[in-house]
């Protein structure tokens, strides 16, 4: 089984240009999510990893840190576009992954986990990971959302853990909540935005329109959904506070920063 972890890493962001290469404690997020890949194929070293990007400086910053990276096309319109892109320039693959280069909180068990979830089931279209939010978590996600209201992405999921819809909203409503906050965790979760695609499944992705609900929020997953592809979600236990670490505005770069100060990685989910 020939797998391929691709990091779609984009300069030119509309919102935030030259994100990749924002410094976060000393840091570039680029590097921080090398870091990650490298811990992955460490586990499973049978790995092709490879930075895709459409900007020689993140070309240059890449191979600096010691990775491949393939130039792609500045017209890629999404990020699994722009990992295809380079999949099919440096070989053929049964499993390709997505890791964006703005998320350098992902877990190295996020990964790990969606490969194993491919060898045990060929089968399966596209997996993702999904985090079931803590009523702290919840609560920092809506505050969150006054300022970047499209920071974040909730999801919901059916009882055989398959995406049912993915929003920049918060879903679900919750009526009755006092009734629901006795728990620990909440009904609600967060997606993680990277994707492991069986080969063929990625190739037809790419060549359908736009979906109407993926344009209105912004959220390529949706394009899946709305054409009847199965996205199977995995669950991941990780750190408090680690499920909102995702980059996508100036402003997320100083709760990012605050965090790296502040986490206590002793405390851990059950």
């Amino acid at each position: 089984m020939k797998i391929a972890l691709i990091i779609p890493a984009r300069y030119a962001s509309t919102r935030f240009p030259g994100k990749p290469l924002t410094m976060i404690g000393g840091q570039t997020m680029l590097s921080r999510v090398i870091d990650i890949a490298k811990k992955v194929t460490e586990e499973i070293p049978d790995i092709t990893l490879a930075v895709a990007t459409e900007d020689e400086r993140i070309l240059k910053h890449a191979e600096e840190l010691g990775v491949q990276a393939v130039m792609t096309s500045d017209n890629c319109k999404t990020g699994s576009d722009r990992v295809l892109e380079a999949a099919k320039k440096i070989g053929n693959f049964d499993f390709i992954l997505g890791l964006q280069g703005d998320a350098p909180f992902t877990p190295p068990e996020a990964l790990i986990k969606m490969i194993e979830a491919f060898k045990t089931n060929p089968k399966i279209e596209v997996v993702t990971p999904v985090i079931n939010l803590r009523w702290e978590e919840l609560d920092n996600l809506r505050e969150q959302k006054k300022t970047t209201p499209f920071s974040g992405t909730t999801a919901i999921v059916n009882s055989h853990g398959q995406a049912l819809w993915f929003s920049k909203n918060i879903m679900p409503a919750i009526r009755k909540e006092e009734q629901y906050r006795r728990d620990e965790f909440s009904p609600a979760y967060q997606h993680l935005g990277l994707y492991g695609y069986r080969a063929d499944i990625l190739e037809k992705f790419v060549t359908l329109p736009e979906g109407h609900y993926e344009k209105l929020e912004g959220l390529e997953q949706l394009r899946l959904l709305e054409n009847g592809i199965t996205i199977q979600t995995i669950k991941l236990d990780v750190p408090l506070g680690l499920a909102q670490a995702g980059i996508d505005s100036p402003e997320d770069v100083a709760r990012a920063e605050k965090l790296l100060n502040h986490k206590d990685t002793k405390t851990q989910r059950k």
